[in-house]
Formats: C-alpha cells, structure tokens, sequence
C-alpha cells in the first residue's frame, strides 16, 4: 500500500535529495537560487545540466510528492486511471469530498440532502480509493485545500492537485500546482510530470499589517497591480521581513488566490510561524527536520527574480475587488465613489465568509470579533449571513471556542464545510436573474454566473473581517474605517479594527467528527461498479486517432468575444452532477461564453440550418453529420478552473482546434492531452479576419514541428479567402498526444 501521510523519514528522504541537486545546480549557475528554483531543481526527473533561466517557457520534467483530488474533477481521473489497467498508485494520493455538498437551507438539511443525491458519485470514489490505495476524506471533512493544509503539506514539496487552488499549500512552503485530470492520472501511475519551466515574479512584502489590513488584502492589491494574467507562467515567490509577520494561513489565503492572476503557483519561504502551524497540527516531527534543514527552505540572499513587486503592509489599505472579475480592485476607501460612478447596486443581497481562501482560525476570529461588536449593541447584519468553514478541525474548534455562537448572534447561518456557494452548489429561487444584484464574499472567484447561476449577480471580493462589516452596513459603499452605524436604541458607533488574531488556537484544535478513511490493507477483492444505465458515471471509451489528414472546413462553432473562462465553457452549479459522465455533461458545453456573433450568450448559428441555436444542440448536430469544428477565443482563454471538462466536452462534441489569442496554462495543456490542437494568432489582430459564416482549414499537419508555425486559410461566406499562420507551443511529446487521439490513448501504451 502506498504511505498516505508524509512521515517525517520520507520528508527527510526528499530534503536528502534536494540539498544534493542544489549543491549541484548553484555550483554549475554560480549564482544565488531562489526558493522556487531550489524546490524544482530537487524534484526534477533528471538533474539540470545548464542554467534552466535560458529554457524558461521550456518543458520540465518532474516527480512529484502526492496528487490530491477533490470529488468533482477526481471522478475522470479515476475513470482515466481505470484505463490503465494499474493496481495502485505509485504516489501518495488522497481523494476529498467537498464539491458536491449543496448550500441551500443550513449545515445539517443541506448534508442529509447533498448525501442522498450523490451516494453513487461518493460510493464510486470510495471504493475506488480503496482499491487503488488512496485516502479518502468524506463528504463534511471539509475543502480539499483546508485538509491539505491540516495533513499533507509540506515545506518542500511538490504537490498536484486537480483543483486550480491547489496553491494554497503554497502557505507552508510547498510548490504546489493546479493541474487537469490526466496529467494526475499520469503522475499516480508513476510517470514523469511535466509543466513548462516558469518564470519568477518576486514579492518583496516590507512592515507589517495592522487594523483592518488582512492577508486577503496582499493578494488582493497583487491582482489589481499583475490582471488576470499577468502571473501566466510564473511562480510569485513571496519574501521579506513583512512575510514573516503573516500567520501560516495567512500565508495560504495568499498563495491560494495567485490561481487568479494565471500564476503557475505562489510560495512563501519556510519560518516560525510555518513551524508552529505544523506543530500544532500533530507534525512536530516534520517541523524539526524543516528547522534543522531551513537552508534549503529560503532563498538564498540576492536571488534573481524577473520582477519585483514592492509592498509595504505598514501602508496598505484593505481592498475590495470585482465585479465580474478578480483582478478589478481598488481600496476600501475608493468603493463608494466606484459605486455611484460605475451604478453597482449599493445594497448588499447577501453576504457570505468562508470558501478555501479564508476559513481559518484566524479568519473566523477576526471576523466574529467584528460580529461581537454589533451583537453587544444588539445589531444584527442587515443583510442575510452565511458562514461556510472549512474543515470539520476549523468548525469543531470555533464552536468549541464560541466564534460560532458570536457569528450565529448577529444573524449568521452556517453552511457544511464544503465549498457550497464559491463553486456554484448555492441554491437562490428567490433572486430575479434579470435584475443586477450585490453580494460580497471573502472567496476567490467571481465570474458572471459562478455563484448562483445568475449572471446578473456581482460579487465583490475582501476580506471575512470586511464581509461581515459590510453585512452590518447592508452597502456596499459602507466604509468601515470611517462611517458610523446606528444601534437599535439610536446610538451611534463606529467598528473598531479587530484585533490581532492567531492562526493557532490556545486550547489547540479540536478534531471533531471522524472524517477520514485509510485504504485497506489488502484490496484484492475490491471491484468498482458503473451502472450501464448511470446518469452520474460513464466508463471511458478512447477518442479515434487523428488520421493523418488536414483539417478542412471547420465550422467555427463560436468567435468568443472577451473573458472566456471554463466557468463559461463548462458551467457548474447544477452541472456538477454530470463530472463524471461525459454524455450528459457536454449538454452544457459553451453555455456562458459571449459570441462576437450577434451577442448572445451560449447560442450560435448552426451552418447546417441557418438557425440560431444553444452550442451543445450545434455541436451534436455537426458530429452527427461527420463535421468537425472550431473554437476561436480571444485573451487568456480559459481563464480559471482546471476542469478538464472544459475540453473533454468539445472534443467528446468534434471540436478539432481550438484558436485564440492567448491562453490560460491549464486550459491549453488540457486542450493538448484531449487531442484538440491548441493553437494561437501569429498576429493577435487576425482574430478580426474570422467573420460569421466563416469556415477554416489548418493545413501542413503532416509536417507539424514544434515551434513552428502552421497554415490557416479562412473561407469567408462571400467566396473571399485569407490565409494566417498559426504558432502552437507543442514539443514532441505534446505532438505525441495529438497523433494518437490524446494523452490518454498514449498513457496506456506506457503502462
């Protein structure tokens, strides 16, 4: 059976390897290494013969620690792995039950609920993580990235996650990255994992948070100043004398939100507060070893970093960010002049604290000492509160600790610990879709239509202390640092900043509810059962081949006007229920993205009959009648998620290629391993060469090389042609995955 836990003899073993590679590389660069390259450099397949600078955007090739899955996209890595014929993982792997769980009534209805909907999704998972060795957290254990934090990571490490938030372990010091479903299944059948060799963006964070500044604000002032894509490719390495001031999940909270900004991940140097979070999570054996060996864990003075943001915490004002978007940010102080210049909607529908950003005991407390301050002069939130922890751990100890009784005094309803309203699972019947409404949120994402289905919701982004104070308010133009409340006697008053609080308990944390199940010793006589007749689950049949030929005569399915992120490719919400089945599942496929075409949202013309119709009804028609198709997309497409289903469902559909001006990282691989070709505009501007009727060819395929270009011609509906070229980013291997159908189709070659 694989070791599940990091035992401090293999964390041992992994710095062992590390300080050797590092002793390596720094004597053949001869220069100063900065955290991230140390970490690299130790996990690579093979040690670096030369400066991996000059190769960056190159391919590398590594082997990671462990892969963590959560119950959504986990379900196609499991059907992915059944593929390979493998009896169990080669690397510790655990599989988290968090997506799934409904957010509708309170805790306890939504849990009875949420587990009678999906027994079969959880069964499967359960028994699959039995029989191929793997951990397997139930559902209300809390959000895959919390338990990671509690349990698995460490300063070090190299972790995969199928889940874009993954970089939350970030926190303790551990690369950890957001990666598609294959690329797990590939790496726990012990294959190499590659990503492309990132750059450094340097965070030099100086002084040191007080009042009302909280973590969630460092990230959120790092988005406003990079965009949504502006961390592409990069590792944002944080440092300085203010990082040691930030608690471990502060840390997190930090890291967890540089999914945001398209960074490969984000991390911060090993240092007492990570030793002391470890500590108190029953790992004193691991933090001894990270002391002893706290070299390896910190960048060497004089690093090289490709960019240097400068942030002075002293100075820093908390932020608000959206709508629509996570990079839109101003501070506090600016948010009701952006209310009446911009006409958001100033009262507040809902406010909700919580999600894997920020469900820490630190956030919970600071957040219920703002509530306290209102419950003593009887005021309740005037807008309605929900509260979501983020671990069984977090919630038995802030009920334990009475954060929760404070927070349910002012009005709070608490959730399970799941995700619940951050990724969709957030039931509102009473909201009118067709009327613009606010909430404010201490999540991470907040895309038209990701929290509640309503693309007329807009979410606004800070921090839990800032949720909850704005919950008193009822505004969003309420300034807490500055405007006065009025109690229910006529008083008034002002919130007074919450005070400083841990990350770590004084009574230490409470474990709650037994959450968790080790696999079996012996699994010989385990057999994963899919119902034939399942609506939930369907076992995977290979995509063909390609057969040699050019593309000729794509339809183009969609021209995808601005932001287009796989919330809009592949929505969830309702939709989470069909993760694990291909069929039903494309019949969301496009549903959000904006066509250039006329404007509308989710629907084409099908070329087949001239008529205005939802793309999966397009898409279904073309395949039946033998016709493959185009995406053309514009800046970082696919922004977001690492669902794969975002290009299992066009390629399930026939989509061929994919053509944008720019992609997200994650969204491109997966393009690559499903077998649709992924490729760019030469020239951005020949994205305004595709016009409505337009069909395209992509020829020379035969000859296709990396690095080099490939041949569009465009066949506009008048009989005019324009011919482009196209650049990819394929290397050999990638071409391997087109030619044979997918990454897939190439994984169970190797096994």
């Amino acid at each position: 059976m694989t070791e599940i836990a990091n035992s401090p003899e293999s964390v041992s073993r992994a710095y062992s390897l590390i300080g050797e590679r590092i002793a390596a590389y720094s004597e053949l660069v001869g220069r100063p290494l900065s955290l991230s390259e140390k970490i690299l450099v130790g996990h690579m397949a093979s040690p670096p013969g030369s400066d991996l600078d000059s190769a960056a955007g190159r391919y590398a090739y590594l082997r990671p620690d462990r892969v963590a899955l959560q119950d959504v996209t986990g379900q196609m890595v499991i059907l992915q792995f059944m593929t390979t014929g493998l009896g169990q993982t080669k690397i510790p792997t655990t599989i988290h039950c968090d997506h799934l769980i409904r957010a509708k009534v309170d805790e306890a209805t939504d849990m009875k609920a949420s587990l009678g909907e999906n027994d079969e999704v959880f069964e499967f998972l359960r028994s699959a993580a039995a029989k191929y060795g793997c951990g397997f957290w139930k559902p209300g254990a809390g959000i895959i990235h919390q338990v990671v934090l509690e349990n698995y990571a460490f300063p070090g490490g190299l972790m995969i996650g199928t889940d874009s938030h993954t970089p939350n372990a970030g926190g303790l010091g551990m690369i950890a990255i957001g990666v598609g479903g294959i690329d797990a299944a590939e790496a726990m059948a012990g294959l190499e994992w590659e990503v492309r060799y990132p750059r450094r963006i340097g965070v030099h964070l100086s002084g040191k948070m007080s009042g009302w500044t909280a973590p969630k604000d460092v990230i959120l002032c790092v988005a406003g100043k990079l965009g949504v894509s502006g961390g592409t490719n990069s590792i944002i390495e944080y440092y300085g004398e203010g990082a040691e001031s930030i608690s471990c999940t502060g840390k997190a909270t930090i890291t967890n939100m540089g999914a945001e900004i398209g960074a490969t991940c984000s991390i911060f140097p090993y240092d007492a507060k990570m030793s002391a979070y470890l500590r108190a999570t029953g790992r004193k054996g691991i933090a001894d070893i990270a002391d002893a060996n706290l070299q390896l864990l910190v960048p060497d003075e004089g690093a090289h970093y490709d960019r240097v943001i400068e942030i002075d915490l002293s100075e820093l004002e908390p932020h608000v960010v959206g709508p629509h978007t996570p990079d839109l940010a101003r501070p506090i102080s600016e948010m009701a002049a952006d209310v009446q210049k911009n006409g958001y909607p100033d009262t507040i529908s809902t406010a909700l604290i919580g999600s894997c950003t920020n469900s820490s005991y630190e956030d919970m407390t600071r957040a219920a000492s703002v509530a306290k301050q209102a419950s003593s002069r009887n005021f309740e939130a005037r807008t309605p509160l929900l509260v979501t922890p983020g671990s069984e751990q977090i919630r038995a100890t802030i009920e334990r600790d009475g954060q929760m009784e404070t927070l349910r005094g002012i009005g709070a309803v608490v959730l399970a610990n799941a995700c619940g309203p951050c990724i969709g699972q957030w039931s509102r019947p009473e909201v009118d879709q067709s009327r613009p409404n606010t909430i404010v949120t201490s999540y991470n994402r907040n895309f038209p239509g990701r929290n509640d289905g309503s693309r007329s919701t807009m979410n606004f982004i800070a921090s839990p202390e800032i949720v909850v104070a704005l919950s008193l308010g009822g505004r969003l133009s309420f300034n807490p640092l500055a405007d006065e409340l009025s109690s229910p006697d006529g008083t008034k008053f002002v919130l007074v900043p919450p005070p400083a609080a841990p990350d770590i308990p004084e009574r230490g944390f409470a474990a709650g509810a037994e959450s968790y199940i080790a696999p079996p010793d012996d699994a010989a006589g385990i057999a994963i059962q899919i119902s034939p007749t399942s609506k939930r689950i369907q076992a995977l049949a290979p995509f063909d081949a390609w057969d040699g030929s050019d593309f000729g005569g794509l339809h183009v399915m969609l021209k995808a006007k601005g932001k287009c992120t796989t919330d809009h490719i592949s929505p969830a919400g309702a939709w989470l229920s069909f993760r694990g089945h291909i069929d039903n599942l494309s019949d969301n496929m496009l549903l959000g993205a904006v066509n250039a075409f006329g404007g509308h949202v989710g629907k084409g013309i099908n070329s087949l009959g001239g008529k205005l119709e939802p793309f999966p009804d397009i898409g279904r028609a073309y395949s039946e009648a033998g016709h493959r198709w185009v995406i053309i997309g514009d800046e970082n497409y696919g922004e977001g998620s690492s669902r794969e289903h975002a290009a299992i469902t066009p390629r399930y559909l026939g989509c061929a290629a994919v053509i944008v001006r720019s992609f997200a990282r994650i969204h491109e691989t997966n393009l690559k391993k499903q077998g649709v070709l992924a490729l760019t505009f030469s020239d951005p501007a020949d994205y305004e060469k595709i016009l409505e009727g337009d069909t395209v060819d992509i020829v020379g395929l035969d000859s296709i090389r990396p690095s080099e270009p490939v041949r569009c011609v465009i066949h506009h509906a008048d009989g005019k042609t324009d011919e482009i070229k196209l650049a990819h980013s394929y290397n050999e291997q990638q071409l391997a995955w087109f030619r044979a159908g997918s990454a897939l189709n190439v994984l169970k070659t190797r096994t």
